[in-house]
């Protein structure tokens, strides 16, 4: 048997492969894929949810796809700064150290 995992299988296919199922088939597949609200919307509202939440582990990758979806750095920024106020100061603190990191990897 491989270790090698498969082509995107995802994060998850190696330990929890029903985790990882649910995760590529029903949150980025029917959830994501809904036409009730654009991409670019469900990315602003992921990336508030994940600062407000302080889900660090989750939010590189958000920010990544929000780019992707046509959120701006400067629109990103600036949900951070309004979320300095609702959601704490060390929680933005950490979120703009992220967005740093995400932002320099991107083009």
């Amino acid at each position: 048997m491989s270790n090698e995992a498969k082509p995107n299988a995802g994060p998850y296919a190696d330990i929890a492969p029903a985790l990882n199922d649910y995760t590529r088939q029903i949150l980025f597949g029917q959830v994501w894929e809904r036409t009730e609200l654009p991409k670019r919307d469900r990315s602003l509202i992921t990336v508030a949810a994940l600062v407000s939440l302080y889900r660090i582990n989750e939010l590189p990758f958000h920010m990544k796809y929000a780019l992707q979806n046509g959120v701006t750095k400067e629109e990103l920024t600036e949900l951070i700064t309004h979320l300095a106020f609702y959601a704490g100061w060390p929680t933005a603190n950490t979120a703009i150290a992220i967005a740093r990191n995400v932002f320099a990897e991107s083009p």
